[in-house]
């Protein structure tokens, strides 16, 4: 598609930002390599957005811009005596040097490795632990990161004898004129860990090639207009905000507007205020939580219509996590006074063992759910209308269909593939699915099959060439021969009156006598002895009446129950930290 005949570039952008609309013709990621990407991007005027918590603009950065500091960085790469194939490991700050170093790496033929930020859980001990982690997998040459970290990231780099510097000590670095590698497009481009990963990282090395037909998929499937542009206060160490909404958006030719997540976490309404100040149309997404967060905060304020203009939000995109209609119901509540239509929601499935996008949701069709028996999705027989016992029923957000380039199938446990609406093990191949974890034969083949069929690890089913997520295989709670998932038995006790999604953590543990029993953590914010007996006794009744199970509920202090990277949950952590003694319940009397 072609940008030649738009109105002036000032018209549809924020002042100031570097502009939606440009003369040069738009080209949907049909590229080789990263770096031929960045090259064409760089002809244009468009580019990356820089805003502070408030969502003033603090720096437009041309992709023109971004390219030669990107050429520089290579050079003094290459004079440090870096080579083709080093891993270069980043501190994933949102802003011009992270970018920059990242492109830099890519140019001179190394694998930029991007690394989490602190989170609110653990303090500055565990993210220097989980850093050192992250450094002996990836098995970095150099790592960088902003100088002002150096208490958290100088202890993890000494501890591994990484090579480490500040990205701000770069510009000392003399810049050569060495030629720069030939770019391979079977070469890695970079590491990408998944959100999930602490104890025992994965990285996913994904080629060029990989991800130029997955960020091809995506202006494709998202059907990019020329007055789009892109909002986001998603990480960059996170594949969605990596690739959906830093490389995405320049292989496209999009102007991005950019918060820290950090900020979003501070003010998430100033998400909105930026999407409302945007005169083109806005592409932009977030995990469940964020919705949740916007709704919840704006339900205590004046009217939406007083303060937000929504109705140019095109795409507004759903992923990274179980998709709850609940919450998308309560957002559209919230917001549609703003003119915030409904069907701009485009739920999608993906993961980072597959570059990014499986699946989207065609523009326009919104949130579509399907109620499925809970026995069905647990993987049982349903029992039959006329038995006298009461239905529960679970509505399942249909995810969309394949983007280009990728196949699903559902699978039963035999490996034999299941027709509609049958549940089992999603398995998804195509040409974007990773080359294998770096360094872990192991457990590449344990997911990734000879013929590049790969285990995604989750459960769900198909219906008419649309894919309905409906949980993690390894979170399933098996009790008494019955599977139970454990988002169910979530959702039962954030019906209560005072929780809200992230409160709660259910998994299973293993009893005296060596049977599996269904564990709850809540997030407790009363101080009274005999109001916390009522308030856990209430929980398992209401687990009790939704479920059939009766758990062990302990009640914890709030900030407690721990989250990935990338703000979800993790209940895996969450377990290990309860059977570790590290997660202190309240003294509950019986």
């Amino acid at each position: 598609m072609s940008d030649l005949h738009l109105q002036a570039d000032s018209d549809l952008a924020p002042e100031g930002a570097t502009p939606t609309t440009d003369s040069l013709p738009r080209r949907i990621a049909d590229f080789e390599t990263l770096g031929e990407a960045l090259d064409y991007a760089a002809k244009g005027r468009r580019g990356m957005n820089f805003h502070d918590a408030r969502g003033t603009l603090l720096r437009a950065y041309p992709y023109s811009e971004l390219r030669e500091d990107a050429l520089d960085h290579a050079q003094r790469f290459m004079s440090l005596g870096l080579e083709p194939g080093d891993r270069v490991a980043l501190v994933a700050e949102t802003g011009a040097d992270f970018a920059a170093c990242f492109f830099g790496a890519v140019y001179a033929g190394l694998w930029p490795v991007p690394l989490p930020l602190p989170t609110s859980f653990g303090g500055r001990d565990a993210y220097t632990e989980q850093l050192d982690v992250m450094l002996g997998s990836s098995d970095p040459q150099l790592f960088l990161y902003p100088e002002s970290m150096e208490s958290f990231t100088l202890p993890a780099a000494e501890k591994r004898g990484v090579a480490h510097r500040s990205w701000e000590s770069l510009d000392a670095i003399e810049v050569g004129n060495t030629p720069l590698p030939e770019a391979d497009p079977d070469a890695i481009g970079y590491l990408q860990y998944s959100s999930g990963s602490t104890r025992f990282p994965h990285g996913v090395a994904v080629t060029h090639r990989a991800l130029l037909n997955n960020l091809r998929a995506h202006g494709l499937g998202l059907d990019v207009q020329d007055s789009d542009r892109v909002i986001s206060w998603l990480p960059w160490y996170h594949d969605m905000g990596l690739v959906g909404c830093m490389l995405s958006p320049l292989a496209n030719q999009i102007s991005v507007d950019y918060q820290k997540t950090e900020d979003f976490a501070r003010r998430p309404l100033a998400w909105l205020d930026l999407i409302s100040r945007n005169p083109g149309t806005s592409l932009s997404y977030s995990p469940t939580f964020g919705y949740d967060i916007c709704a919840r905060r704006m339900s205590s304020q004046t009217k939406s219509a007083d303060r937000f203009d929504l109705s140019r939000w095109r795409i507004a995109g759903n992923g990274a996590d179980m998709i709850r209609p609940d919450v998308m119901q309560a957002f559209v509540d919230a917001f549609d006074g703003a003119g915030f239509p409904a069907s701009a929601f485009c739920p999608s499935y993906g993961l980072a063992e597959a570059t990014l996008a499986v699946s989207l949701m065609p523009p326009g069709e919104g949130i579509r759910i399907e109620l499925v028996e809970e026995e069905k999705l647990a993987g049982g027989n349903p029992a039959p209308a006329d038995d006298g016992r009461p239905q529960r029923y679970r509505a399942i957000v249909n995810c969309g269909k394949a983007v280009e380039g990728m196949e699903i199938e559902i699978r039963d446990e035999a490996g034999r593939i299941l027709p509609d609406h049958e549940v089992g093990k999603v398995f998804v191949r195509g040409s974007s699915i990773m080359e294998g974890y770096f360094r872990d034969e192991e457990a590449t083949k344990a997911c990734l099959s000879e013929d590049g069929w790969l285990d995604t690890g989750d459960m769900g089913y198909l219906s008419d060439g649309y894919i309905f997520i409906v949980g993690r295989a390894k979170d399933m709670i098996i009790i008494n021969g019955k599977n139970h998932w454990p988002q169910d038995i979530e959702w039962a006790v954030e019906q209560l009156p005072g929780f809200k999604s992230g409160d709660i953590a259910a998994f299973a543990i293993t009893g005296p006598s060596g049977e599996e029993t269904p564990a709850v953590l809540v997030h407790c914010r009363i101080s009274d002895s005999e109001e916390r007996v009522r308030l856990r006794d209430d929980i398992r009744e209401r687990i009790r009446s939704i479920t059939g199970i009766s758990p062990i509920v302990e009640l914890v202090p709030p900030r407690t129950l721990p989250r990935t990277s990338s703000g979800k949950l993790s209940r895996t952590k969450a377990r290990n930290l309860y059977l570790s003694g590290e997660i202190q319940p309240f003294d509950v009397a019986a």
